[in-house]
């Protein structure tokens, strides 16, 4: 008998738009204060290492993220904390690993982009330049081979990984083996300060999806709605069977690559036209309109996300950062081993 892992129903066949919708943008928010926070950190010196923003990344990410359920596997980009909010992830593994907290997912240990929790299928980010697919490709075969359904596997990519042989390999392999994959592409217009102009020939990424026999969808990465909808069918898509789906998403990053980067190679044109729309703000317009909200609810939720924050932020402060002298410095998931096994290995 096949074994399944469908433990749970998918967050959009359970929930209303309307609760969906009111959800994705608290996760939104959520990412968007979280992301403000960390790079005032960032610039008064409390957080070594690079900072790096989803701002204008947020409906996309997060459409991936709600999307999931338990038993799937999301692998995430330096841009996707709604996407992993979204999933599951704690504010505080997010808090604890920009600020070297010990008692963080990485113990402080590695760089703060890398935290994940396996276990629970959020995967800790190796690369963004393409690198992830396979990995997520590699857990999907495994359950292939050992006849476990109804999960599906999520990557998360910029357009300058689709340059990449790591993007070719993964996806052309997710084809042949009808994995349940769902590659997300943020066409953010740049891959660093290269814009997609020099990067590939084709009127867009969704084209390449023909090429390898995958079926691809273009969306505004702008909207809210639309990520939703059409993220939200890819999935259900893959995890009925229908093999690897390829989504590409048209947005702008609303930042430079990361807090070191000023961004003046973004022509203000490009900033003007409507690729470069804060997607929050669309997403707070529409549920105005919807009238699911009124301006003195959002308020409200802002500053209740404000607050949870600072009170996160408050309590890493407070933590212990890991001590040279005193830490075994065996990586994490083999620590089990140093209580059966000497120094040597034996």
């Amino acid at each position: 008998m096949p074994q399944t892992v469908l433990d749970a129903k998918p967050v959009m066949e359970t929930a209303t738009l309307r609760d969906t919708t009111l959800a994705a943008h608290r996760f939104m928010l959520l990412a968007r204060v979280l992301d403000d926070k960390f790079a005032a950190l960032y610039r008064t010196g409390k957080i070594h290492g690079g900072v790096f923003l989803g701002r204008g990344q947020e409906a996309l990410s997060v459409a991936v993220g709600i999307s999931l359920k338990k038993g799937d596997v999301f692998a995430p980009l330096i841009r996707d904390a709604a996407g992993r909010l979204a999933f599951g992830e704690p504010v505080l593994d997010a808090v604890r690993t920009y600020l070297g907290s010990a008692l963080g997912p990485m113990r402080g240990r590695d760089g703060n982009v890398h935290r994940g929790r396996p276990r629970e299928g959020l995967l800790p980010m190796i690369s963004h330049l393409g690198a992830m697919i396979s990995v997520v490709n590699g857990i999907l075969f495994a359950r292939k081979l050992k006849k476990i359904t109804g999960a599906v596997g999520a990557a998360c990519v910029g357009d300058g990984a689709t340059s990449t042989g790591a993007f070719h390999e993964a996806l052309n392999q997710a084809a042949v083996e009808k994995l349940p994959l769902v590659l997300v592409v943020a066409d953010n217009q740049f891959a660093y300060s290269t814009p997609t102009s020099r990067q590939f020939a084709c009127g867009s990424l969704a084209d390449k999806g023909a090429g390898y026999g995958v079926e691809a969808q273009s969306l505004d990465g702008t909207d809210l709605s639309a990520c939703l909808k059409i993220v939200g069918d890819a999935i259900a898509r893959a995890r009925a069977g229908d093999g690897p789906q390829l989504v590409v998403s048209n947005l702008l990053r609303l930042c430079g690559h990361g807090e070191h980067d000023t961004a003046e190679y973004v022509d203000q044109k490009l900033k003007n036209s409507p690729v470069g729309r804060d997607c929050l703000k669309v997403a707070e317009e529409f549920l105005l309109r919807q009238k699911w909200a009124d301006a003195a609810k959002l308020t409200t939720w802002r500053g209740e996300i404000v607050r949870e924050i600072e009170e996160a932020v408050a309590k890493v402060q407070r933590e212990p950062a890991p001590d040279p002298f005193g830490e075994k410095w065996r990586a994490i998931a083999s620590e089990h081993l140093s209580e059966t096994h000497d120094e040597n290995g034996n």
